[in-house]
Order: C-alpha cells, then sequence, then structure tokens
C-alpha cells in the first residue's frame, strides 16, 4: 500500500484524509504534518490516524508527499523536505496543492530528478465532488501520474493537462465554484424578490442545479443542445435568456474567465521569484 504523507492538516487536507479512509485507506499507512496543537488533537480524535508536528517526522517513509499548506508556507515546507532527503536514494512523489506554486519551484530546492506533480484541486473535494487537474513535473513518469491519480480519486475527478494550462484550469474550475455560488445566490435573491419565502427559493435553486449538473454529467448531450431543449419558442424560458443575453452573460464570463487567469498567472510569476529566506 501507498504510504502518504499530507503536510498541512486545513480543510484541504483533511478533505483529502477523509476521502482516503473513505475509499478503504489504511490509517497505518497515513500521517499529517500540522503545526497547530489544537488541529493536531481534532485531527488525530476525528480520524485515528498519527499526526505530528514534525514534517521530518511525517515524511520519513513516506512514498508520496502532499503539500497542502498556504503558498506563503511553501519554501519553509520545501526546505524541510529537502534537509529530510538528504542523500537518501528513495524516490518520494511529491504532490504540490499550494496555488500558483510552479513545479520548478520545488525542483531546484530537492534532490535531483525528483517528481513533482502541480495540482490544482477546488473546494468540492470537501464533500467528494472535486475537480483536481494535475501538471507533471520534468521529471514525473508515468507511473507517478498514475499514483497520483488514484489518491485523488477519493475526492473527485481528476484530469492531466499540461503545466502551462494551469492558469486556465485555475480560472475554470479552481475559482469556478465561487462563480457558481454567484449565481445561485442571484436566484435565489431573485426569487425572494418575485414573492417566495428564502427556503423555498434556496431548495428550488439548489436542487434545480443539482439536477441540471446531473443531466449534463449523464445524458451525453452537450451544454448548448440542453438548454435549446428546455427553451420552447416564445416561452417563458426564452423570455429569460434574452433577457440574460441582452445583459451580456457569455461576455461578462469570458472577460471574468480571463481576468482570473491573468491573476493566476500574476501570482504564479511571483511565486516563482526566490524568497529573501530562499
Amino acid at each position: 500500500m501507498t504510504r502518504i504523507a499530507v503536510i498541512g492538516g486545513g480543510k484541504i487536507g483533511e478533505a483529502l484524509v477523509s476521502g482516503l479512509l473513505e475509499n478503504g485507506f489504511a490509517t497505518k499507512d497515513l500521517v499529517v504534518a500540522e503545526k497547530f496543537d489544537e488541529r493536531r488533537e481534532e485531527l488525530a480524535r476525528e480520524y485515528a490516524i498519527r499526526v505530528t508536528d514534525s514534517t521530518p517526522d511525517a515524511v520519513e517513509g513516506a512514498d508520496v508527499i502532499v503539500v497542502a499548506v498556504k503558498p506563503n508556507d511553501v519554501d519553509a515546507v520545501v526546505t524541510a523536505l529537502a534537509a529530510a532527503a538528504g542523500d537518501s536514494a528513495d524516490e518520494q512523489i511529491i504532490v504540490s496543492l499550494a496555488a500558483g506554486i510552479p513545479t520548478v519551484r520545488y525542483e531546484t530546492k530537492l534532490p535531483a530528478g525528483s517528481p513533482v506533480v502541480r495540482v490544482m484541486p477546488n473546494t468540492p473535494m470537501l464533500v467528494g465532488e472535486g475537480a483536481s487537474v494535475m501538471a507533471a513535473g520534468r521529471y514525473v513518469k508515468q507511473q507517478h501520474l498514475d499514483t497520483v491519480r488514484e489518491i485523488l480519486a477519493a475526492v473527485g475527478t481528476v484530469s492531466v493537462v499540461p503545466e502551462s494550462q494551469i492558469d486556465a484550469v485555475t480560472a475554470v474550475s479552481g475559482s469556478g465554484p465561487a462563480y457558481f455560488f454567484l449565481v445561485a445566490e442571484a436566484m435565489i435573491d431573485a426569487g425572494v424578490a418575485l414573492g417566495l419565502t428564502r427556503a423555498v427559493a434556496t431548495d428550488l435553486v439548489v436542487q434545480t442545479m443539482t439536477g441540471s449538473a446531473a443531466m449534463l454529467a449523464k445524458s451525453g448531450d452537450n451544454a448548448a443542445d440542453l438548454r435549446a431543449a428546455v427553451t420552447s419558442p416564445g416561452g417563458t424560458t426564452a423570455a429569460a435568456i434574452r433577457e440574460l443575453e441582452r445583459g451580456g452573460v457569455r461576455t461578462a464570463f469570458y472577460e471574468a474567465l480571463e481576468a482570473a487567469k491573468r491573476r493566476s498567472a500574476q501570482l504564479g510569476a511571483v511565486a516563482d521569484q526566490p524568497s529573501a529566506a530562499s
């Protein structure tokens, strides 16, 4: 069985731990490194796994090391990983869930040839419905990707893209839940303005979105065809769609995603610059 060390006991790290355990992963093969005392106690109590405050302790003997910390904490973690690796011949796969950190940032500090897989997750992984996208570093082989795919599949779907496309992925799926929630919020507020109670409007919007997503995932039809099937000529849906198009909904979404992609690239460029402590 693959031995996994998760560095960072925040929500994303916890979501991965929970998903792995729910999918039959053995507690003895999983360890978490978390610097906050209270959080360590919570994780140990909730999942009956080993939780330590030491990164070197956590990664000893691990096959896969998942870095699930905030971007500002990555340098300290990589320094600790490099020191822990020393002259060891054991190959450990590094999986980075830290936003905006390119694989080269790890590769330049870790032992030569270290396989680094960059992952853009999204928050639905907290409920086992994440959309994770992997990008391989220069030393990653297919068996490394297969191992990481198996791990991430515990919390949702997994795709692979070149690292040059990660900024676009960030714009679509990384930030995507916020767009979805904004649309849901707007629809709920509109329903209330039309006379529904907030509870009823919320239930209707949530189930409508859940059912529509299931249709898109399972029907085999594309989004445009499904939308057309609901839109009868001269009907209520046609009237609503006309107003959305008049409001520039397509342009607004394109410009929003383009802005997110541009900002992701800017943050990645900053992250790629060595810090003062490097």
